[in-house]
């Protein structure tokens, strides 16, 4: 026991002290993600808005993402990711606390772009960050590292979002959401000073920079991710209201087994990824059984009607996360180095915006159409083909004889 003790920790040894302090930033802010998990369910119970509501609402959510995304990858390579980052977090806060107020089908698909907009401006800023905090050697873990941090706030959130809903209703996660945020940027100042950060902040422009749009591979891999995010969002609108209608569970419940998410990334994913790094497996080859997996989730829930098969669909699901996401964060940084940096990382967080702008709303007309079994074999078929994309990126990695 002692021994796995030991080996879990040294998974964490090496990392800079600004990526420990990036990592607290995050968890702080993503404790209070509560809205997200529960967002169909609010849109449905709360406000009575149908399924096809539901999904234009989380259309325009990913609109918002979509625009964010793109611009925090201009802003960070204009004026630095630092600023990029704090704005987001206090503005987001705002945002949080104010949108509750918004009742009416249009305010509300107009006032989730626009926070999602903003939320999202940070991400390709935290990528650039990281990349900058950390020793190349360790960014495949670094990024592990701050995944274990989102995962680990956003399996409190929904287990306490269900009982802020149970106790004082759901206005009550704006409320927890905006302060957070904003408690995340003031640790931020005091955390990682302006002075230092601009002096990290340096971009080393590469000598006849590659357009990211320009980047065959690059993109194929993105359409490839795209369709990962697709099914993976799933998680995040559909299946909840799987868990409701078909399976009857509560919203507690619900929240709880969101949260085995988040519990089995905090205890499993970084020493998971360090075993991982020491094998002969390519980033992208990781990211192929990643997606495998994920595929697997969906094919469970046709399986059998018992209920236990919805932990054994997370848990494989998140085995396929965990293996995906961080091995293809890295291969976006290192491949980013052909570029700059912040246009990089602006469209690989565009390609999981698609994923929300397509993802959510179709999930709810196929389900509203066609119901949840066939929406899962179509889940399934879109697992077939990411896969087989990014075998040709493996292909096509191979051909140019650099690392995957």
């Amino acid at each position: 026991m002692l021994k796995i003790l030991l080996q879990y920790f040294n998974s964490f040894s090496g990392l800079s002290k600004e990526v420990w302090w990036l990592a607290l930033i995050t968890l702080i802010n993503r404790a209070g993600a509560m809205v997200v998990p529960f967002l169909s369910l609010y849109l449905t119970d709360d406000l009575d808005f149908s399924l096809q509501q539901v999904g234009w609402i989380m259309t325009s959510y990913g609109l918002g993402s979509f625009l964010g995304a793109w611009l925090g990858g201009k802003l960070c390579d204009q004026i630095g990711y630092y600023k990029v980052i704090l704005s987001s977090l206090f503005l987001t806060g705002i945002s949080f606390i104010a949108i509750q107020y918004f009742t009416s089908f249009w305010s509300i698909c107009i006032s989730f772009f626009v926070l999602i907009a903003i939320a999202d401006m940070a991400r390709p800023a935290f990528f650039v960050a990281l990349s900058a905090y950390s020793k190349p050697e360790n960014k495949t873990r670094s990024l592990t590292f701050i995944r274990l941090a989102i995962n680990l706030g956003f399996s409190a959130g929904p287990a306490i979002g269900g009982l802020i809903i149970a106790s004082i209703g759901y206005y009550g996660l704006f409320w927890v959401d905006g302060i957070t945020c904003i408690i995340a940027g003031l640790v931020m100042i005091q955390t990682l000073h302006p002075k230092k950060a601009k002096i990290l902040d340096k971009e080393i422009v590469v000598e006849n920079p590659v357009s990211a749009h320009n980047d065959g591979v690059y993109v194929l891999f993105l359409i490839a991710l795209a369709l990962f995010g697709f099914i993976f969002v799933q998680y995040f609108s559909t299946i909840p209201l799987y868990y409701k209608e078909i399976h009857q569970l509560s919203e507690q419940k619900i929240g709880l087994l969101l949260a085995l998410n988040g519990a089995l990334i905090f205890f499993f994913e970084m020493p998971l990824i360090a075993y991982l790094e020491k094998t002969n497996l390519s980033k992208i080859g990781n990211v192929i059984g990643g997606f495998i997996l994920t595929g697997i989730s969906f094919i469970l829930l046709l399986v059998t009607p018992w209920a236990g098969i919805l932990v054994i669909g997370m848990v494989i699901a998140t085995l396929g996360e965990m293996v995906a996401f961080p091995f293809g964060n890295a291969f976006a940084l290192d491949r980013s180095k052909k570029g700059r940096q912040g246009a990089y990382m602006g469209l690989y967080s565009m390609s999981f915006s698609l994923a929300h702008i397509f993802g959510h709303n179709s999930g709810m007309q196929f389900i509203n159409n066609f119901g949840y079994e066939n929406t899962w074999v179509f889940m399934t078929l879109i697992a077939v083909l990411g896969t087989f994309l990014l075998y040709i990126v493996k292909r096509k990695l191979n051909q140019e004889k650099v690392p995957d």
